[in-house]
C-alpha cells in the first residue's frame, strides 16, 4: 500500500514528492448513468484525484429523511472513481456554499433555534448526525481499506465566508476534525480553505484563484485579476482581497505546501455578471500558479452539473435565501473543463498540456522552489513589463514567461534575453536564445535538463510528456508563435541548445506545434494525435466524434394557455426528432436576459444569455436516448437598463431583445479505435 504524506514543500507518495493534478465534480449535480464516462474523461485530461462536496441539502432536504439513491448515491460514485483508477477528495462541510441554497444547509437546519456554524453544542450535535449518515456510506472506501478516499475537507472558507474567526474559529475546525476522526473517517490528508482569513484548525490549508468574480457586485469592468502576477502571495486577490503580503493567511506559510483546491476551471456565471471564462484565461493563470510555486493543481470546477430539482424548493443559490448572487435554478455549467452535458471544451485541452507535463516531470519540479525576480512587475494592471519567475533546484528547472492579462493588451517585446538567476551549468550562468514576446503569450521553457546522456542546456519548446520504452520519446511543443515560427523557417534543430551539440542517443526527440500538443492524447503509453476526445475504458480507445445531425423544426409559439406562460417573454416551439448515436446536441443561437427550456410543463434546461450571439448546447441523451423530444423554449428579454455586467451587449431593438435566432444539432458516437494497427509513435488521426 502506497504511503501518503506530506512536506512543507510538497505532498509526498511513498517518500517522494508527489505532483498530484485534481479536479472537481459533484456527483449530485450529474446523472448517474454516465458517471463513469465522466470520470474517464477527467481522466483522460490528467486528472489523479476526483474532489466532491457532499451536498447535506441534496441528500436530507426533509429532516431525517435521508436520500443517497440515483445520482445522489455517494457510495456507488466512489466505487467508480475507484474502478477507474482514480483518487476522492471528499469534501464532507458540513456548509460547503458551492452556489447551493443555503450553502448547502437544509432549510429546517435554518429553522432550528440555535446559531449555525458556531461552537453551539446543540450545532455540534445536528452536525454530528450528518457526518455519520455520510461515513455509513463511504465505511469500507478509505485508503486503509483498499479504497481510493484519501483525503477530507472540513467546513469551507470558515472565517472567511461566515462562521468564526481566531481562537474560537481554530476551536470549531479542531471541534469538527476531533468529530469525524471519532466517527471513524480516517485519511492520509485532511484539509481545508484558507483564503481570505480562514482559519484552518492546523489543517493542511488549500488555496484559490478565479480569474474574475462574478460574485462581485459590481456592475462593470473590475480590476485586473492578480492572479496573472507571479508572487509569493497565495491569496486570490478576488477571493482573498488581500493588500500586503500574508494579509488574510491565518496559518504559517512555512509549515505547508502551496496547493490548490479551487483554481478556477471556468466561472459560474450570476444574474448580475457574466464574464466569460476562456480557456487562455485557465492556461494563463494555471502556468502563472506553478511559475510561482504551485505543488497541487486543483481546478473547481473540472467538470460541470445540472442542479437537482428539490422537493420543497428549488436548490440554486439566490438572494431570497439571503445570498448576494442569484444563480440559474439548473444549471451548474461553470464553463467548466468539462462542460455540463459533458462536453470537451478548449479549457480541458488547455489545461491537459500541463496535466500531461505533471505527470511525466512533476515529481522534479516539486523540489524546485519558485525563485521570482525584483524587477517581476507586481501589480496586473502593469502592461509594460514581462511577467516571469523560475524554479530552480540543483541546476536544472523552467523559466515561466507570461505575458498575459485577462481583457487586457500587453506590451510585445522583441529579442528578449533570459538569464538564468543562479549559476546552473559549472558554475556558470545560462542565457536563452533571444526570443520575441507578443501580447497574451505564455510558456515555460526547460534549462538544464537532462536526456538520456546529454544536457539540454536551453531550448525553445516546451516538454510535454514521455513515452516510454527501449527508444523512449520525449516529446515538446512550441507554447509560443516566435518558437513556431522558427520551426517552419529553420526545422526543430533550431529550438533545442544541447550542450557541445551533443544530441541524446538512445531516445527520440518529437517536435509537436502547439496545436498537436493540444490534440494529443497519452493513452497505453501512445501518443495520439485526433482533434476528438480519446478516452481508456476497458483496455479499449475509444473516441467521441461528432457529426452535422438532423434538421430541427422551431418556431414562434402561439400557446399562450401555457401554464408557466409570462406575458414578458417570448416563447418558441421545438421538435427534435428520434436520433441515434451516443448523444444529439441541439444548440440554440439566441439573444436575451435568461432562457428556460421546457418538455411537459417542467423546466428541464436553463440559461443566461453572456453576450451577442449567445450559443447554449444542450445534450438530450439525459432524457434517453435516441427519443423524440417537443420542447418550449422560454426567453426573458434583455432591456437596455436590466442590471447585468455583459462583455459584451447585443444589438437591442426599441431597447430590448429576445430572440432565437437559430437552432442546429449533432450527433455524437463513440468508436473503438483499438486496432491493431496503431503505431506506438506520434500517430496521426488514422480517419
Amino acid at each position: 500500500m502506497d504511503l501518503f504524506s506530506f512536506t512543507p514543500q510538497y505532498l509526498t507518495k511513498n517518500s517522494r514528492p508527489w505532483f498530484p493534478m485534481m479536479g472537481e465534480i459533484h456527483y449530485s449535480r450529474y446523472p448517474e448513468p454516465f458517471w463513469k464516462e465522466a470520470v474517464l474523461k477527467m481522466k483522460a485530461g490528467g486528472i489523479d484525484i476526483i474532489s466532491s462536496y457532499v451536498i447535506w441539502i441534496h441528500h436530507e432536504e426533509i429532516e431525517g429523511e435521508y436520500d443517497f439513491s440515483g445520482s445522489k448515491n455517494l457510495r456507488t460514485f466512489i466505487e467508480t472513481v475507484q474502478d477507474c483508477g482514480l483518487y476522492f477528495f471528499i469534501r464532507i462541510g458540513p456548509w460547503c456554499h458551492g452556489e447551493v441554497r443555503n450553502g448547502g444547509f437544509p432549510d429546517w437546519l435554518l429553522a432550528k433555534p440555535f446559531p449555525l456554524r458556531t461552537n453551539d453544542e446543540n450545532y455540534f450535535a445536528a452536525v454530528e448526525k450528518w457526518y455519520k449518515a455520510i461515513y455509513a456510506q463511504v465505511e469500507g472506501l478509505f485508503y486503509r481499506d483498499g479504497g481510493p478516499i484519501i483525503g477530507i475537507q472540513i467546513e469551507n472558507e470558515f472565517g472567511h465566508c461566515g462562521g468564526l474567526g481566531g481562537e474560537e474559529g481554530e476551536y470549531h475546525m479542531q471541534r469538527l476534525t476531533t468529530m469525524a476522526r471519532h466517527i471513524g473517517f480516517d485519511v492520509p490528508y485532511w484539509t481545508a480553505t484558507g483564503w481570505g482569513g480562514a482559519v484552518t484548525g492546523g489543517l493542511l490549508p488549500v488555496m484559490g484563484g478565479y480569474c474574475e468574480a462574478p460574485w462581485d457586485q459590481r456592475l462593470t469592468d473590475i480590476e485586473p485579476s492578480g492572479n496573472y502576477i507571479f508572487t509569493h502571495e497565495r491569496n486570490d486577490h478576488n477571493i482573498g482581497s488581500d493588500f500586503r503580503f500574508g494579509t488574510g493567511i491565518t496559518f504559517d506559510l512555512s509549515k505547508f505546501p502551496y496547493l490548490t483546491a479551487e483554481l478556477g476551471g471556468g466561472l459560474q456565471v450570476t444574474r448580475h455578471r457574466r464574464p466569460v471564462a476562456t480557456a487562455r484565461d485557465i492556461g494563463a493563470m494555471t502556468l502563472v500558479k506553478l511559475g510561482s510555486g504551485v505543488n497541487l493543481l486543483g481546478y473547481y470546477m473540472y467538470h460541470g452539473g445540472t442542479n437537482p430539482k428539490g422537493t420543497l424548493s428549488s436548490l440554486q443559490e439566490s438572494r431570497a435565501t439571503g445570498s448576494i448572487n442569484d444563480l440559474p435554478e439548473l444549471s451548474y455549467d461553470f464553463r467548466a473543463p468539462i462542460r455540463e452535458y459533458g462536453q470537451i471544451s478548449d479549457t480541458y485541452r488547455e489545461i491537459k498540456l500541463f496535466s500531461y507535463f505533471i505527470h511525466d516531470f512533476g515529481e522534479s519540479l516539486c523540489a524546485m522552489p519558485a525563485i521570482i525576480p525584483e524587477d517581476n512587475p507586481c501589480h496586473p494592471a502593469d502592461s509594460n513589463h514581462i511577467r516571469y519567475s523560475w524554479r530552480i533546484q540543483n541546476g536544472s528547472g523552467y523559466l515561466f514567461v507570461n505575458n498575459y492579462q485577462r481583457r487586457q493588451i500587453q506590451a510585445q517585446h522583441r529579442q528578449v534575453v533570459f538569464t538564468s538567476p543562479v549559476p546552473v551549468a559549472e558554475g556558470r550562468y545560462v542565457q536563452f536564445p533571444p526570443i520575441d514576446i507578443n501580447n497574451g503569450d505564455y510558456f515555460f521553457l526547460p534549462l538544464n535538463m537532462t536526456i538520456g546522456n546529454a544536457l539540454l542546456e536551453t531550448a525553445l519548446v516546451t516538454p510535454l510528456c514521455i513515452i516510454s520504452g527501449p527508444h523512449p520519446q520525449w516529446i515538446f511543443y512550441t507554447a509560443f508563435p516566435y518558437a513556431e515560427e522558427l520551426l517552419i523557417k529553420n526545422g526543430p534543430a533550431s529550438l533545442y541548445q544541447f550542450k557541445n551539440d551533443e544530441w541524446p542517443s538512445g531516445c527520440e526527440i518529437v517536435t509537436l506545434t502547439r496545436k498537436e500538443a493540444l490534440n494529443a492524447w497519452k493513452i497505453q503509453n501512445r501518443l495520439l494525435i485526433d482533434e476528438n476526445l480519446l478516452i481508456n475504458e476497458d483496455r479499449l480507445i475509444y473516441r467521441y466524434i461528432r457529426r452535422s445531425g438532423p434538421p430541427i423544426c422551431w418556431g414562434p409559439s402561439q400557446d399562450i394557455t401555457l401554464p408557466f406562460y409570462k406575458s414578458s417573454c417570448r416563447y418558441w416551439n421545438i421538435h427534435v426528432p428520434a436520433w441515434s448515436g451516443e448523444d444529439m446536441f441541439i444548440n440554440i443561437l439566441w439573444e436575451g436576459d435568461a432562457a428556460t427550456l421546457y418538455e411537459n410543463g417542467s423546466p428541464v434546461a436553463d440559461d443566461f444569455c453572456t453576450g451577442a450571439g449567445h450559443g447554449w448546447e444542450i445534450g438530450l441523451k439525459r432524457f434517453g436516448k435516441g427519443l423524440g423530444h417537443e420542447f418550449i423554449l422560454e426567453i426573458e428579454p434583455l432591456y437596455h437598463n436590466t442590471p447585468v455586467y455583459l462583455e459584451s451587449w447585443p444589438a437591442l431593438e426599441e431597447g430590448m431583445v429576445a430572440k432565437c435566432i437559430g437552432i442546429t444539432s449533432e450527433l455524437e458516437y463513440k468508436e473503438n479505435l483499438s486496432r491493431p494497427d496503431l503505431s506506438s509513435k506520434n500517430v496521426k488521426d488514422p480517419a
